[in-house]
């Protein structure tokens, strides 16, 4: 499964570019994510909780994370297992910065494969429209920090996962794409009936 997003941060691309380079404060603007342990080859033991639904996740995993100075890309490799509900997923985040008009333009380009329970999750497109909503806090989370105090940015954390709010929202957007092209199609059919029809109507 691949999910393409892009995020716009206010802040000019060397702050930007310097706060993706310290992995723990990128983390703390992850729902749900903590680092529990760094290992002497550089990479990240840690995990990651989510609810879908009713259904509580907790991948325990290991990630590495390297950078290219010279393309302004960061590349993060993970793989997790949930425990108790017996899921498995692997995923690639390739991030690409760039400067705009309006702050620092991250194209973010991942590659998710799961297996067991939350794999069903993953074929209905539900997992693309929750990245989509926390990514969004993961923006703001960053700007919080970037435009903070020290006192204030050490402070600043993603919130906790909300489950079942995420989920009905989702599905209020999807329902919400739906229907706007039947309705849009609707409109385009009333404006070409013959004008004696629409003024029997």
């Amino acid at each position: 499964m691949n999910i393409e997003q892009e995020i716009v941060v206010a802040a000019p691309k060397p702050e930007v570019w310097q706060f993706f380079r310290d992995v723990p404060s990128v983390v703390e603007c992850l729902p749900g994510a903590e680092i529990t342990e760094q290992e002497e080859d550089g990479s990240y033991r840690g995990q990651l909780s989510t609810k879908l639904g009713p259904i509580a996740i907790k991948f325990e995993g290991k990630a590495t994370v390297a950078f290219d100075e010279d393309a302004s890309q960061v590349t993060i490799r993970g793989s997790g297992v949930d425990r108790k509900g017996g899921s498995r997923g692997d995923i690639t985040v390739v991030g690409d910065i760039h400067s705009t008009d309006s702050g620092t333009h991250v194209a973010i380009n991942s590659d998710v494969t799961l297996a067991g329970s939350a794999a069903k999750f993953g074929r209905t497109g539900l997992i693309t429209d929750i990245s989509q909503r926390m990514l969004g806090e993961f923006a703001t989370c960053v700007e919080t920090k970037l435009n903070a105090t020290p006192e204030t940015a050490a402070k600043t954390v993603a919130a906790e996962p909300q489950g079942i709010s995420i989920i009905l929202k989702s599905l209020w957007a999807r329902l919400r794409r739906l229907i706007a092209p039947r309705h849009s199609r609707t409109a385009t059919e009333r404006t070409k009936q013959d004008p004696d029809q629409r003024e029997r109507e």
